[in-house]
C-alpha cells in the first residue's frame, strides 16, 4: 500500500516535475502514489484537478502532496485558492527569487518547452534515437563509426536502457553491442568493433544479479544459469581489460548514474546539456 498521495501538474508534459518531486519523495521513508495531471492549461482543468486532489484527500484522510509547475496565473489563482493538499508551487519557489537577482521577468509561457519540436536539438534528438533503436543489440554493423559512443558487454547487463535514456537525455547517438560465446572463444572483440575501440564503454554486472534477471526471461535455461552468467561475465571483464575498454558494474546504479559515469568518461564535454520536454 501506498503512504501518500503525490499529485504532479503541469500546463505541459509534466515530466520536469514528476522528475524533481519523486527526488524530493526519495529523501523519506515512505512509499508514494504519484499521480501526474499534464496540460492544465485552462481554468476549467485547474478545477477539474482541484476536485480530483481534494476528493483523495477526503477518501484517505490526508493531505495529498502537490508539485505544480504553472504559469497562467488565471490556472494558478484556482489551484492556490481551493487546492486542499499540501501545494508545492516549483514556479512560485524558484522563478521569483531568479526574477530578483537577474532583474529581469521571466517569460511566463505556458508549456515552455512546447516549441521545441521546431528547434535543430529537438531535430538532432530525434535522429539519435532513431540511431539508438536502429542500432541496439549488434542489430546492424552499419554506420558504427557514425555513434558517439559504442556500448558492450554481456546480454542483459544494461546496455539497451541506458542506451536509450543517453540518446533521449542527451541525443547521443548510441550502439550497443553484446558480447556472446563465439567473441570470448576467440578471445578478441568482434571485428566490426575493433577500428572504434575508443568509442567503445563496457558495462558488466554481478553474476548472481544477471543470473536472476535472465531467469525471468529464461527460466531454467542455461542462459540464465548461475555457472553460465559467471563465466560470461568473467570472460567479459578479461576481454574488456585486454583490450583497454573502460567498464563499470551496473549491478547497484541507476541508469542515471551509469550515464552520467559514461559522459564523464568518454563524452565529458556533453555533461550538463541534455534535453528535456
Amino acid at each position: 500500500m501506498h503512504s501518500r498521495t503525490v499529485y504532479v501538474i503541469s500546463d505541459g508534459t509534466g515530466i520536469t516535475a514528476e522528475t524533481f518531486g519523486t527526488a524530493l519523495m526519495a529523501q523519506f521513508d515512505i512509499k508514494p502514489r504519484i499521480v501526474r495531471i499534464p496540460f492544465v492549461d485552462t481554468v476549467d482543468k485547474a478545477h477539474q484537478a482541484v476536485r480530483q486532489i481534494n476528493h483523495t484527500g477526503e477518501v484517505e484522510g490526508k493531505k495529498p502532496i502537490v508539485f505544480s509547475t504553472l504559469v497562467n496565473q488565471d490556472v494558478v489563482a484556482v489551484i492556490h485558492d481551493h487546492c486542499q493538499g499540501l501545494l508545492m508551487d516549483m514556479f512560485g519557489t524558484f522563478v521569483q527569487p531568479l526574477e530578483d537577482e537577474l532583474g529581469m521577468k521571466s517569460q511566463h509561457r505556458v508549456g515552455r518547452f512546447s516549441d521545441i519540436s521546431q528547434s535543430k536539438e529537438y531535430l538532432d534528438r530525434m535522429e539519435a534515437i532513431n540511431y539508438t533503436l536502429a542500432h541496439d543489440d549488434g542489430q546492424t554493423n552499419h554506420d558504427l563509426s557514425g555513434a558517439d559512443v559504442v556500448l558492450v558487454g554481456v546480454s542483459r547487463s544494461g546496455k539497451t536502457p541506458t542506451s536509450l535514456y543517453l540518446a533521449m537525455q542527451f541525443g547521443l547517438k548510441v550502439a550497443n553491442y553484446p558480447l556472446i560465446p563465439e567473441d570470448f572463444e576467440r578471445k578478441k572483440l568482434p571485428p566490426a568493433l575493433e577500428p572504434i575501440k575508443k568509442k567503445l564503454f563496457g558495462l558488466t554486472i554481478d553474476p548472481i544479479r544477471l543470473s536472476t534477471i535472465r531467469n525471468e526471461r529464461r527460466p531454467g535455461s542455461r542462459y540464465a544459469s548461475l555457472e553460465n552468467c559467471r563465466s560470461e561475465v568473467h570472460e567479459a571483464e578479461a576481454m574488456m581489460r585486454r583490450a583497454g575498454v573502460n567498464w563499470l558494474s551496473t549491478t547497484t546504479k541507476s541508469i542515471e548514474e551509469i550515464s552520467t559515469t559514461i559522459l564523464q568518461e568518454v563524452l565529458p564535454q556533453r555533461l550538463g546539456v541534455g534535453l528535456h520536454g
